[in-house]
C-alpha cells in the first residue's frame, strides 16, 4: 500500500463525519449551551473591572470575580455576580456602595482582603512585626560577634587546633596539675 492509500484508509472516518449530519449539528450555536448575553460598555469598564478584583468569585474557586469569568468559562456563578455588579453600577453606584452591597449581601469572606479594622489589623501588622524582630535579632547578634572578636585581637582570628608548645617551657597550670598527681601518687 502506498502512501496515498494509508491515508484514503485513515482518514476515511474524518471526512465521513465531516459530511455526515455531525457536522451540521455543531455548526448551530445552539448546541453549545446557552449563550451569554452581548458585551455591553459597562463589561469592559475600568471601575467595574477594579470593583470585581476586589470581591471573590462564590464558586470555591478563590479567585476575584474578574479573573474566573475571564479564565473558567464553566463557572456559573461569576456571570451572575459580574451581572449583579453591572446592575448596581448601572443604577449609579459608586464603587464603595457596590462593594458594601455586596458584603451586606455575601458577609465579609465576599472581600478579597479584608478591611484593616479590628482584629484584621493582626493579619496585617504581625507579620511584619515578626520579620523586624526576626531581623534585629540576627543584626544584634553578627555586631556582638565582631564586637567580641575585635576585643579579643589577633588571637582570635588564628586556626582552632592542638598548639605546639616547646617541652621546655611548661605553664604554670601544668606544673599545679603535676604536682597534685604526684601527691595523689605518693599517698
Amino acid at each position: 500500500m502506498d502512501r496515498r492509500g494509508f491515508f484514503g484508509v485513515a482518514l476515511a472516518p474524518v471526512l465521513a463525519f465531516r459530511q455526515g449530519s455531525q457536522a451540521d449539528r455543531l455548526r448551530d450555536p445552539s448546541v453549545a449551551g446557552n449563550s451569554r448575553a452581548p458585551i455591553g460598555s459597562l463589561d469592559n469598564d475600568e471601575v467595574v473591572k477594579g470593583i470585581e478584583h476586589k470581591l471573590k468569585c462564590t464558586c470555591g474557586c478563590n479567585l476575584d470575580i474578574f479573573t474566573c469569568r475571564t479564565t473558567d468559562f464553566t463557572c456559573q456563578f461569576s456571570p451572575a455576580l459580574h451581572k449583579e455588579v453591572m446592575d448596581l453600577r448601572g443604577a449609579g453606584k459608586s464603587p464603595d456602595e457596590v462593594i458594601a452591597a455586596f458584603v451586606a449581601k455575601h458577609g465579609e469572606q465576599i472581600l478579597m482582603a479584608p478591611p484593616a479594622e479590628g482584629f484584621n489589623l493582626a493579619g496585617y501588622l504581625v507579620p511584619g512585626i515578626v520579620i523586624l524582630s526576626i531581623g534585629a535579632a540576627i543584626t544584634a547578634i553578627i555586631v556582638r560577634r565582631q564586637a567580641v572578636r575585635q576585643s579579643a585581637g589577633p588571637a582570635a582570628l588564628e586556626p582552632l587546633g592542638p598548639t605546639v608548645r616547646q617541652p621546655d617551657s611548661p605553664t604554670a597550670g601544668d606544673l599545679d596539675r603535676l604536682e597534685r598527681a604526684l601527691t595523689e601518687v605518693a599517698d
